[in-house]
């Protein structure tokens, strides 16, 4: 498996606290059969989690790859981010103030629970406009998809791609999370299941019990698509693989 949302870099976010987590992180993922996973602070988040393209964060990257190294951990840390989507953000991406997802034209991208469903299509086709692919993270979790589904399928046709939280499917963030995450397996219009982990104890980096869930509940080709041969595209920069997506109009 490849989780592609994670919050593991210490100290610059809401995420890892110290190496120690970090690691302990990194070893439980690789435990649950993760080979490969993304850092992605918090970017882009003003006043609190600023987090552009640094020295500060490539260094924080780099002593967290050599730490894992030291401890035999045996998986792949790439590089991204997880931005919070603003007015500004394809200029920051076009000038490389943002990390994509291991330098190539993907970028995760988050947006504010409440907002409007006129700046989802805005940005994004903006974003396109640049030639940056977005991702974007937990849409389950946004109130403008819950109320109205069929704008995750709109958004997937003006070329995003949608990220679950394996929380959500899991049913730690409420059942209308829960049955929208569903729903959006269900339509076809997720692209891969990540773990948006946080720490060692709660929202952790293990992924064995979403491969069940994927696994004994839509079967285990679409379980690799969620969350192995997708990501892996990601990696290197290359088209998504899925079904056709189903609009909401459509009984399935």
């Amino acid at each position: 498996m490849i989780d592609i949302h994670s919050h593991i870099l210490p100290g610059v976010d809401d995420g890892s606290d110290s190496m120690e987590t970090s690691l302990e992180m990194l070893s439980m993922a690789a435990e649950s059969g993760v080979r490969a996973i993304f850092a992605t602070p918090h970017a882009n988040c003003r006043g609190e989690f600023d987090n552009y393209a640094s020295d500060r964060l490539k260094f924080a990257l780099m002593e967290l790859r050599r730490a894992a190294a030291a401890e035999r951990i045996p998986i792949k840390i790439c590089r991204g981010m997880e931005v919070l989507a603003t007015d500004d953000m394809p200029e920051l991406l076009e000038d490389g103030l943002i990390w994509t997802m291991n330098g190539t034209r993907y970028f995760l991208t988050e947006f504010n629970f409440e907002e409007e469903p006129d700046f989802f299509f805005d940005i994004i086709g903006r974003c396109r406009d640049y030639g940056f692919r977005p991702i974007i993270a937990h849409p389950e979790r946004y109130f403008a998809i819950r109320e109205d589904p069929q704008l995750a399928y709109e958004l997937c046709m003006a070329g995003s791609a949608l990220q679950l939280n394996k929380g959500s499917l899991l049913g730690r963030f409420g059942p209308e999370v829960q049955e929208t995450a569903e729903l959006l397996i269900d339509h076809r219009l997720a692209a891969c299941v990540a773990s948006d982990a946080h720490g060692a104890e709660v929202r952790t980096t293990d992924m064995s019990e979403i491969a069940d869930l994927l696994n004994e509940r839509w079967g285990s080709r679409l379980t690799r698509l969620l969350l192995s041969e997708n990501p892996a595209k990601i990696i290197a920069g290359e088209r998504l693989l899925g079904y056709e997506p189903i609009p909401f109009d459509e009984i399935i």
